[in-house]
């Protein structure tokens, strides 16, 4: 076994690690990462090409920017429409394409749209601006729910009423769980470091005893990834699944309490349509009747039923295969031609955690084709 080790990024030990992979490795095994964060290190390290070809790396949706529907963009452009009103956002949403349209392109035509970097941002921006109405765009997986929480608990102890949130927040493990039901082969999960820093390692557990699937919580370093691919190959090996942290440093079982009060406090679990798998029972977050003057959807009226556009992808985009690991980001017919970074059609080349970003900028370095 490699022991826990500081130097995330040398040589010698990167050598060694991987020599324990090419040791301890002998059926073929497929793995997937359900972090942006990771697709993006993954590749930027080059670490799939350091791999037998016998271990299958493949990429998750674990971007959130991503994963969510064309409606929400809708919804989020129709808000920035009325009088008086200012949009909130993280810069990755800025270029999501909605049905007709996107932030980017709004904001250019002159709507107040403001990139943030948290929802103490938009709070702040809020209290400067009493005559508007400020909507914070919030996104993301557990990692960021919590922020947006306790902005909105800070909003009614302040009794700013001009402020409210557009929810589009995920939880991961049903998601990870639908991957399985929908027949992906997966043997083992890299699971995620930022998201495990609140929910804790023990959240994976019922993955482990439901499907006999390892789960590591990962780091994001090098030497981080390539030991979380050792753990799950020798639990493969070994025919033991279970839930395992690498990210020692970060990651506790129990997880960031504090955090997860603030998060089951203003929201409660919800149906949420994740593209590439649909509509997952319990995979959304909604926010509770006690908070519900803090709703954009409720303020504005807005409409929250799933339409077919935010279903269908523009005719040749795959990347709802892409995020459910169906296909990789080359096998699109759109990549590299009709789809790049500086002009995307789907949302996976869009953010900057999305796995045809990643494969694009770092595809001359490792990424298999």
């Amino acid at each position: 076994m490699i022991k826990y080790i500081s130097e995330y990024r040398d040589k010698k030990l990167i050598g060694d690690t991987l020599s324990e992979i090419k040791r301890i490795h002998h059926k073929p095994i497929t793995l997937m990462e359900v972090c942006g964060g990771h697709t993006m290190s993954l590749h930027k390290n080059g670490i799939p090409a350091l791999l037998p070809e016998t271990i299958t790396l493949l990429s998750g949706p674990g971007c959130p920017v991503c994963v969510t529907s064309r409606t929400f963009i809708d919804n989020a452009v129709a808000v920035g429409r009325t009088k008086d009103s200012v949009i909130t956002t993280f810069g990755d949403l800025m270029r999501v394409p909605g049905s007709e349209t996107s932030l980017e392109k709004e904001k250019a035509a002159g709507r107040d749209i403001r990139i943030v970097y948290s929802s103490a941002d938009a709070l702040n921006i809020a209290g400067e601006n009493p005559g508007k109405q400020v909507v914070f765009l919030g996104i993301g997986f557990e990692t960021t729910a919590p922020s947006s929480a306790a902005a909105i608990m800070r909003a009614k102890r302040e009794n700013l009423t001009n402020f409210s949130v557009l929810p589009a927040h995920k939880v991961m493990p049903p998601a990870m769980a639908a991957l399985i039901d929908e027949g992906v082969k997966i043997d083992g999960y890299i699971c995620p470091g930022h998201v495990s820093t609140i929910t804790g390692s023990n959240m994976y557990l019922p993955l482990v005893e439901h499907y006999g699937v390892g789960c590591v919580v990962s780091g994001f370093e090098p030497l981080d990834l390539l030991q979380t691919i050792y753990m799950l190959i020798r639990q493969h090996e070994e025919g033991s699944p279970k839930v395992e942290n690498q990210y020692i440093r970060a990651v506790t079982p129990r997880g960031n309490l504090k955090a997860i009060e603030q998060m089951n406090a203003v929201f409660e679990p919800a149906n949420d349509w994740w593209r590439g798998l649909g509509m997952i029972p319990g995979s959304g977050l909604t926010i509770r009747d006690k908070y519900r003057a803090f709703d954009a959807y409720s303020r504005f009226q807005l409409e929250e039923e799933m339409d077919e556009s935010s279903i269908k992808e523009d005719e040749g985009c795959r990347c709802a295969d892409v995020l459910k690991g169906s296909i990789s980001p080359p096998e699109c017919p759109f990549y590299g031609t009709r789809c790049t970074p500086e002009d995307p059609v789907g949302a996976c080349m869009v953010s900057s955690e999305g796995a045809c970003a990643a494969w694009f900028r770092y595809s001359g370095r490792g990424s298999r084709q």
